[in-house]
């Protein structure tokens, strides 16, 4: 994919996730890509895949472009982000001037790949997490692949409040509110007694130059993700390992405490396993499963593309031992704009 192309499909990305004002940046970047600088040149000759499923080059310069904004190293590009409404010309010969004039943070900044972590994500896990306890009367132990920062290991102290009702804690530090098709699950007393991830890279979120990492990925015209992300990453206290998912995973498995509900989960992250890790990891769980007891449950819930671009979003499912149940929970925005749920299976 040439860069070009590349930032037209990061365009409609940010389109389609509700930011208009980083397609249109982007779109404009696609047009007059600045070829004869420094950071031109690296940019058109970076190897392989630069797009979304590659190098993600568009979205880290994004990326660069709103941590400037967003550390007051550029007030001239502020002064065209939102909320400030400008016309294309205006806009797009700022950031061309933005690129030239902090070439240098722009070029250290695309050295690493881009790290979020959508933490609206967490409003499926919540409803699930309720759907188990109401199952199973057992404390949960939580394992998250690919955790990131580790906003999502907290779900069970989020809120999640739609026309159907409500969970979680009633003084919950954030409440989110997705468009919920479906009935939602009743209200159960769950305790998570103990919660850890993994990630090859992950973020301490409490360290402030790491948290600009998560902000800058959050687009300007969407704070509402920038006031929720503040306020999760205000209450995360859990541990993120750095290391490779599967064999942590492998590690976790073995140690689970009876009398717990071990509950193993990852979103949009599974497709970017090598597949042989991919394998190895699903062995790994439905090798547990067969060992599962009553007093040593173990569920695996997967928030992850499934490829049905007709049904749109995301595939929610659950599989659960001792049984080997494979339950489809339905559906949910990769941003956890709206679930469209309804539980269908075994």
């Amino acid at each position: 994919m040439s860069l070009r192309a590349a930032f037209l499909s990061q365009a409609a990305s940010c389109e389609n996730l509700g930011s208009g004002f980083m397609g249109r940046v982007l779109r404009l970047l696609a047009r007059d890509w600045p070829e004869d600088t420094k950071l031109g040149q690296l940019c058109t000759r970076w190897p392989g895949d630069l797009g979304p499923n590659g190098a993600s080059l568009p979205l880290r310069i994004a990326g660069g472009l709103h941590a400037l904004v967003l550390t007051n190293r550029s007030s001239a590009l502020a002064a065209v982000y939102p909320p400030q409404q400008v016309a294309d010309d205006v806009l797009g010969a700022q950031v061309l001037a933005t690129l030239n004039d902090h070439e240098p943070f722009l070029l250290d900044w695309i050295k690493s790949a881009p790290q979020t972590n959508e933490v609206r994500r967490s409003a499926p896990l919540i409803a699930a997490g309720h759907w188990l306890a109401a199952r199973h009367d057992l404390p949960f132990v939580t394992s998250e692949l690919g955790a990131s920062a580790g906003l999502n290991l907290m779900w069970d102290h989020y809120g999640l409040t739609t026309a159907h009702g409500h969970l979680g804690p009633p003084d919950a530090p954030l409440t989110l509110t997705p468009d919920w098709q479906g009935d939602m699950p009743a209200p159960a007393a769950l305790h998570v007694a103990e919660r850890r991830g993994v990630d090859l890279n992950p973020i301490y979120a409490h360290d402030p130059d790491q948290a600009l990492r998560l902000m800058a990925y959050l687009w300007p015209d969407q704070p509402h993700r920038a006031r929720l992300t503040r306020a999760a990453i205000a209450v995360q206290n859990a541990t993120v390992d750095r290391g490779d998912a599967i064999d942590w995973l492998e590690t976790r498995l073995n140690t689970a405490p009876p009398d717990h509900v071990h509950l193993i989960y990852h979103t949009i992250a599974w497709q970017y396993f090598p597949p042989d890790a991919a394998e190895r990891g699903r062995a790994l769980i439905e090798a547990a499963g067969l060992k599962a007891t009553a007093r040593t449950p173990l569920a695996w819930l997967a928030y992850e593309n499934d490829g049905d671009a007709g049904a749109g979003g995301a595939a929610l499912t659950l599989r659960l031992w001792p049984g080997d149940l494979t339950l489809a929970l339905g559906r949910a925005d990769f941003h956890g704009r709206w679930v469209n749920w309804g539980i269908t299976g075994a």
